[in-house]
């Protein structure tokens, strides 16, 4: 068969030496990405710009952006969207899924363990001071028994690609993981400006995530309660995920309310309505442990609600994610979960993590101090690309400011080496141009099982040579392709989302 010539658009992609989630390191396009390889290039730049600003519109008519926190506070901006989609074929999937689900059942069964007999502990299989002593671990979650033994029922793990295309986790993000949304929109965006795509390419649908979503958190009702009332608890319009909790509560038919709207008596919680209160059975809530209860935790907190934790601890209200689940998102911890996973399942991680170094440990800390140049060091509970340093990319009084951070709280911060992070074609003015990956899948735990959706947000480093892909770095997404259902299939089941989305406007 004669390869399309990278004549058009692709004219100008160089690799320079990364694993490129598209073009393979002949030149030529991945062969389940060829055909649509051909249908991108073949197509001119101002065709495909075109394209961009329909996207563009779209996402301004729809008010899918985010607020950028820090020197620019405040301040909203449009989710940057790039149209050419992330490819992953069937046979990867497969074995990622079967990745996730071992991961975030070892986690679960760690959080299980941690607040009631510690035994992981006792056995020192991870030090204890790491755990009590973490800055998202609950004391007052101890001994409390969720439905199901669930503590994370939502799970945004963050995969990479290292320079020979093996997949990594980077980190776990247990607590109120963001996101799902932008991933559900740009499936839409793209079947609005590119149809042709998905009659040429077999799609795996994600549309059915709320369903999902909103069946698992029916599940973990209280006893005794036959039809629960649902709720998404956010912070409030000032939030910078506030978009996705407007656009999850309204997908799955419930309430969105703040902390003010929502009152707790005898241990039941009720919201407040025009008819009267009504009682409130499962909390997906957006909101972190620190403010979810001004009388167990910040007692200056105006986001939640008095006595929330004892209605928890009750058995009177469910909540997902459950309280403490951050102790297992802590970057000190993310390094002992292979651990986990061998304690708990006798198994080895599927899905390998990245190597990381610990500063508090006394035989790691000089290897850190003296190769902050070449690592990439994080604050062990900061997300959002904030509290790190990226050491091959930093000024000289960067790398010292935090070998002053590391020497005065070594629990504090990881480091880890640099990876070459795998990239994806995205259009850069009249051609295609490498940006780097990851990804971020969406993992369901209910109690039928886990659940993940085929794909997950590809987040987009859109400057040039840039290694953060996160949002208020300046980062974007795209749309995010498994391989394996009918072409045609996929285009009526997100017609039909399209079509009721527009009907919910």
């Amino acid at each position: 068969m004669n390869l399309a010539k990278p004549s058009g658009l692709f004219e100008c992609f160089q690799q320079d030496g990364f694993f490129d989630e598209m073009i393979g390191l002949n030149g030529e396009p991945r062969s389940f990405c060829r055909q649509l390889f051909e249908t991108l290039n073949a197509m001119s730049p101002d065709d495909f710009r075109a394209r961009c600003e329909l996207a563009d519109l779209t996402l301004m008519n729809q008010g899918i952006t985010f607020t950028v926190y820090g020197h620019e506070a405040g301040i909203e901006k449009p989710f940057p969207v790039d149209l050419v989609p992330r490819v992953i074929p069937a046979s990867e999937w497969t074995q990622l899924e079967k990745g996730l689900t071992q991961r975030v059942q070892a986690l679960n069964l760690f959080l299980h363990d941690v607040y009631h007999e510690g035994k992981i502990l006792t056995d020192g299989v991870i030090p204890r001071e790491l755990v009590v002593n973490a800055p998202n671990y609950r004391r007052e979650f101890v001994g409390a028994n969720p439905p199901g033994g669930i503590y994370i029922h939502i799970c945004g793990t963050d995969l990479i690609r290292d320079g020979d295309g093996t997949y990594r986790v980077l980190e776990d993000n247990c607590r109120t993981p963001s996101g799902v949304s932008y991933m559900l929109e740009n499936r839409i965006i793209l079947m609005r400006v590119f149809p042709s795509l998905f009659r040429e390419n077999s799609v795996r649908p994600i549309d059915d995530y709320t369903s999902i979503l909103l069946a698992n958190l029916r599940s973990i009702k209280p006893s005794r309660v036959e039809t629960p009332t649902v709720v998404v608890l956010t912070p409030g319009v000032y939030n910078s995920a506030y978009f996705e909790h407007c656009f999850l509560a309204q997908q799955m038919g419930v309430e969105l309310v703040e902390g003010r709207d929502l009152f707790v008596e005898d241990n039941y919680v009720f919201m407040k309505t025009t008819s009267g209160p009504k009682r409130v059975d499962v909390i997906y809530r957006r909101v972190d442990d620190d403010f979810l209860d001004p009388l167990v935790f910040r007692q200056e907190s105006a986001l939640g609600v008095p006595g929330l934790v004892n209605a928890y601890r009750a058995g009177n209200v469910s909540i997902a994610n459950g309280i403490g689940t951050g102790v297992a998102d802590d970057k000190v911890i993310y390094s002992y979960v292979p651990d986990m996973i061998k304690y708990y399942l006798d198994e080895d991680a599927i899905i390998p993590s990245v190597e990381t170094y610990l500063p508090w440990r006394e035989d790691h800390k000089q290897h850190v101090l003296t190769n902050l140049d070449k690592l990439v060091v994080k604050a062990t509970n900061e997300s959002g690309g904030y509290g790190m340093l990226i050491g091959p990319q930093a000024t000289r009084t960067e790398i010292e400011e935090f070998r002053d951070k590391i020497l005065a709280d070594p629990r504090g911060y990881i480091a880890q080496p640099l990876i070459s992070l795998s990239r994806s074609p995205c259009f850069v003015e009249d051609h295609f141009e490498g940006r780097h990956v990851d990804l971020r899948p969406y993992i369901l735990c209910g109690l039928d099982g886990v659940k993940i959706v085929p794909g997950g947000l590809t987040r987009v480093a859109m400057r040039k040579g840039s290694y953060v892909v996160n949002s208020s770095q300046g980062g974007g997404s795209k749309d995010t392709w498994v391989l394996g259902s009918s072409p045609m299939v996929q285009e009526q089941r997100m017609g039909d989302m399209v079509q009721r989305q527009v009907l919910d406007a």
